[in-house]
């Protein structure tokens, strides 16, 4: 059982509470039961799993398999598994996996939604959420958002991270290119648009781009696109939450296509 806070490996996963480490060491962090069963059941590999007797315990089955499924499983004191994670209790159970590498081919999609200088790592996991639940094909998001794999982007997907394709793009506009070139259409949303989102043919494909939370979508990505949409507000009402306007364009999508 590891014991010590001064253990190598207890410094190198506390290290990965820092953006600039998790990027360095090509790691993250995954908290919980629940994260760590839906990495096993999407097949995500995991590097590293740390956890506590009574954990052991209480999940003899999950344990079980993954000591199938990961390379390295330790047993660690409490006191060790609250220093390796950031929530403030943990359930027992903290893991390492590597970062994405693979990204989603975004000129073959059918629906996919690209997500420009998002800052709250909430609403990008609830985004991520929702974009899995409507069977979308793929995220994108520009590399001065918050991280993909930030903790609580990570709890607030519930999971989903693990069944949605999805990069850190290093340039929207040209993904947008290669979109528009193979056919898609490229949605911009903005409060000044003439069009609703449910007056858009949602049918085709389509890619959908929202942007930063407070500012929305820089100039460059607004006349990228080839349409152009807006959620309509009552007077008085100055925006929606992004991950909100998401959910609703995402399931119009949806119900267009199912109709």
């Amino acid at each position: 059982m590891l014991t010590s806070l001064q253990n190598p490996l207890v410094k190198r996963l506390r290290k990965l509470h820092r953006t600039h480490e998790r990027h360095q060491q090509r790691l993250f962090l995954l908290e919980g039961t629940h994260l760590v069963e839906e990495a096993c059941a999407a097949g995500y590999p995991l590097e590293i799993v740390c956890h506590t007797s009574d954990w052991q315990i209480a999940h003899l089955t999950v344990w079980q398999r993954l000591n199938q499924h990961c390379q390295r499983v330790e047993l660690v004191s409490p006191e060790v598994l609250n220093a390796i994670a950031t929530t403030i209790h943990p359930d027992g159970v903290v893991a390492i996996a590597p970062r994405r590498s693979a990204n989603p081919p975004v000129h073959a999609i059918q629906l996919g939604i690209a997500l420009e200088a998002l800052q709250d790592p909430g609403n990008l996991g609830t985004i991520i959420r929702t974009a899995a639940a409507v069977g979308a094909d793929g995220l994108w998001i520009s590399q001065d958002s918050v991280d993909l794999d930030h903790p609580k982007v990570l709890r607030a997907s519930a999971g989903q991270w693990f069944r949605l394709p999805m990069t850190a793009s290093p340039n929207l506009v040209e993904d947008i290119a290669l979109c528009k070139a193979s056919g898609v259409q490229v949605v911009a949303t903005l409060p000044n648009a003439d069009a609703d989102y449910w007056q858009l043919d949602l049918r085709k494909p389509t890619l959908i781009l929202l942007g930063n939370e407070g500012s929305g979508l820089s100039a460059d990505l607004a006349t990228a696109a080839e349409v152009q949409t807006k959620i309509p507000l009552a007077a008085g009402v100055e925006s929606l939450n992004v991950a909100i306007a998401a959910a609703l364009i995402l399931y119009e999508a949806l119900r267009q296509r199912q109709t």
